[in-house]
């Protein structure tokens, strides 16, 4: 695809204006980026242009790129059966005034749309991880390191997720060439669903990649938790009762224990004399029972009976202690001695059913990774000559915003500050300049009316049928999901 663009041209070289650091490119050459190249003395770009097209139901066949599905239209302005033109591989609009590589109008059921795609240079990006596992990755606030340069930091952990917050604008370009470097290239391998190695300042050596298990310390985690020490004992307490006289989930977070939990005095399970070494919450419910680890429940313990005092009354020989983590993959039966001492034995075949239910109900690990950028920026002079009332039009839900044809969440407050689900994204969707930033596509979809309302380059616009040749990349997406 040939840029439209002004190019200077220096001893049989082509500068490339596409984004700030503006190479000089010689013939069958490519830019610093690898975006653009010097092709027989013109600036093309490299990345294929890239149209999302449905796919039929059941048979996962391609619809054609022109072929629009009969049906009455119901406001949706993206998940139809029409063709989604996407930024991938369109090109940017630097310096910022140039209107959208591409404003393309198509007709829905006699309503005209309008996409409008660019490719924006940003800065101000980074992406949010979370990461399906117990295990201990780091401390809160810790920085989250590549080749031994600070990318990030740990955020606050969720239900049964350890959550990263990587990239952003101090990291890119606050920091030294290296760390921005790194920065850049962890962020763009990440987003293209790549692995990437990564370590956290007093905590775990982790690879991640985005739609696949974590590895922890060189362990892939399949579980994740199917709750939390008491959600579990809540969960299947009735499944327990009778069978076991007592139950203890170890869980970094909260311990639950059967006898002293609500559940299980609602369904009359006896006190069992258990003393559990925590700080205790509620009945049946205990906070720090160890210190946040990889062990059992994100703990650091490998032996469960650690987390025990000395039973007392009404303890008696022969109880019967059940001990499981949340994901169900460590679990112990013991049987108190003559002593009170639980004594390792073998797991009933009657409780083994409750201990596999415990696994079944845990989801597979995963890890997740989402792009979050800025574009209240100059990328929305490429859709109207006015930015804010492109800004003005995303926060009426006049005008939806994707990335790499993804469903993208709008945070509130000012600008366009949005979070898109890499995995959404067809491959590849990502690139970079070396100042450093990433590269990343965003497509606005409207009524070709309200485009023309909020100033919009109306001269810019190009019927669907008109690019039909210039499309490179046709990717099936299946909207039955």
């Amino acid at each position: 695809m040939v840029k439209q663009a002004v190019e200077s041209r220096v001893k049989d070289k082509i500068r490339c204006d596409a984004c700030p650091v503006m190479c000089y490119i010689a013939d069958g050459r490519a830019g610093a980026c690898d975006r653009y190249a010097n092709q027989g003395g013109e600036l093309v770009r490299l990345d294929p242009f890239t149209v999302l097209e449905s796919a039929k139901e059941g048979d996962g066949q391609v619809v054609p790129f022109l072929e629009l599905e009969a049906g009455e239209w119901d406001g949706d302005l993206l998940r139809t059966g029409r063709p989604v033109i996407t930024a991938i591989g369109a090109g940017t609009t630097y310096p910022d005034y140039k209107p959208a590589p591409f404003i393309v109008a198509q007709d829905h059921d006699g309503v005209d749309m309008v996409t409008v795609v660019t490719e924006g240079i940003f800065s101000y990006c980074g992406a949010k991880v979370k990461i399906d596992t117990d295990r201990f990755l780091g401390p809160e606030a810790a920085a989250v390191r590549v080749d031994g340069e600070p990318i990030g930091h740990v955020m606050t952990a969720e239900y049964g997720s350890q959550m990263l917050s990587l990239g952003g604008v101090h990291h890119l370009t606050g920091g030294g060439k290296k760390e921005g470097r790194v920065t850049c290239d962890a962020l763009l391998r990440l987003c293209n669903r790549e692995s990437v190695e990564m370590s956290i300042d007093g905590g775990a050596d982790i690879v991640l990649q985005a739609g696949k298990p974590p590895v922890v310390n060189g362990e892939e985690e399949h579980l994740m938790r199917v709750g939390c020490g008491s959600a579990a004992i809540g969960m299947f307490a009735k499944q327990w009762h009778g069978l076991v006289d007592e139950v203890v989930v170890v869980d970094d977070h909260i311990t639950g224990v059967l006898s002293e939990h609500q559940a299980g005095k609602v369904l009359g399970v006896e006190p069992s004399g258990i003393k559990i070494l925590g700080r205790k919450s509620t009945p049946g419910r205990y906070f720090r029972v160890a210190e946040p680890g990889t062990g059992w429940g994100g703990t650091n313990i490998d032996d469960p009976l650690t987390i025990l005092a000395p039973w007392r009354a009404p303890a008696r020989p022969g109880l019967t202690l059940l001990m499981v983590s949340t994901t169900g993959e460590q679990f112990g039966y013991y049987v108190l001695d003559e002593d009170l001492r639980p004594v390792p034995s073998d797991l009933p075949q009657s409780l083994s059913q409750s201990v596999e239910r415990i696994a079944e109900n845990c989801e597979p690990s995963v890890t997740s990774v989402l792009f979050m950028g800025g574009a209240g920026g100059s990328l929305r002079a490429g859709v109207t000559e006015n930015p804010v009332r492109l800004t003005r039009s995303v926060r009426q839900a006049v005008t939806n915003v994707t990335c790499g044809g993804a469903d993208c969440y709008i945070w509130p407050g000012g600008g366009i500050t949005f979070m898109a689900d890499v995995t959404e994204m067809p491959s590849n969707a990502f690139g970079y300049v070396p100042t450093p930033a990433l590269v990343a596509p965003i497509e606005f979809t409207m009524r070709l009316s309200d485009f023309a309302a909020l100033g919009g380059h109306m001269d810019q616009v190009r019927r669907v049928e008109e690019i039909a040749g210039e499309i490179e990349r046709r990717v099936a997406v299946r909207r039955d999901r």
